[in-house]
């Protein structure tokens, strides 16, 4: 399971990385609507995600690095994805998002994998919490 979490973190760095240089260079590719209230919704998240992908980076170099500050990385990236999916489950719902052909099916599986991957890596990581401390081989 260990394996999966630092799979997990990967994964959510390298969508983090792409989502956004799509979106600054592209963003007709993902963007499910082309208003200016969706623009600036999607454009108040950038400095949250950087804060995500900071957080999913260390995750992965202390939990690789076997370090007791493991923990505190999990639990910082599991929170923040936890955060930035309830904002934008929300207004994805409120907005009427999901049902916007392919780019509202695009929304719908980030922000399913987001929360998949927040609770799976607040779960194991608190699960764990003990040998993470320890330095131990949590999760085998």
């Amino acid at each position: 399971m260990r394996r999966l979490i630092e799979i997990m973190l990967v994964v959510a760095i390298l969508l983090d990385a792409a989502y956004w240089t799509i979106w600054f260079s592209n963003r007709d590719w993902i963007a499910s609507e082309h208003t200016k209230a969706y623009y600036d919704f999607e454009n108040a998240f950038p400095l949250a995600d950087l804060w995500l992908g900071v957080a999913c980076v260390l995750a992965l170099v202390t939990l690789r690095a076997r370090r007791p500050s493991a923990l505190l990385w999990l639990v910082s990236a599991g929170s923040a994805g936890l955060y930035l999916f309830a904002m934008d489950f929300l207004y994805d719902v409120e907005h009427g998002i999901f049902a916007k052909g392919g780019g509202g099916a695009f929304e719908a599986v980030i922000v399913t994998l987001t929360l998949v991957f927040s609770v799976t890596v607040l779960r194991w990581s608190w699960r764990h919490r003990g040998e993470l401390l320890s330095g131990d081989r949590a999760g085998g």
